[in-house]
């Protein structure tokens, strides 16, 4: 179920940025109403204008539908611990004397260095 909704959140959301960016502005037809063009009305055209608008509210509506239900479903989902969780204590390392003493080189006496 959380799947499928999220697929159809991605879609939705998808189609709603590309019907936004598809539509004209209020101000757009502004210039081509002074002799720029040949527009009929200053603040845009209501033709496709109200299939978009309309497109665009359920698209929006379906978007904050989804984002709640979404939000209400991973709320109550307990997240899984991981062994980085609680780093607040120290790891401690035991060092044995015989593999300490192991890697220190012995010291060398003055018989043993040629000359």
């Amino acid at each position: 179920m959380y799947e499928i909704l999220s697929v159809l959140y991605l879609v939705v959301s998808i189609g709603l940025v590309g019907l936004i960016l598809i539509q004209q502005g209020k101000g757009a037809d502004m210039g081509a109403s002074f002799g720029a063009g040949a527009s009929n009305t200053l603040f845009g055209a209501s033709g496709a204008g109200n299939f978009l608008t309309k497109t665009t509210t359920v698209l929006a509506t379906l978007f904050f539908l989804l984002s709640m239900i979404l939000g209400s479903l991973t709320s109550g989902q307990v997240k899984q611990t991981d062994e980085w969780e609680n780093i607040d204590a120290p790891a401690v390392e035991t060092i044995s004397t015989e593999a300490a003493d192991a890697d220190v080189p012995a010291e060398d006496s003055a018989s043993d260095v040629p000359n």
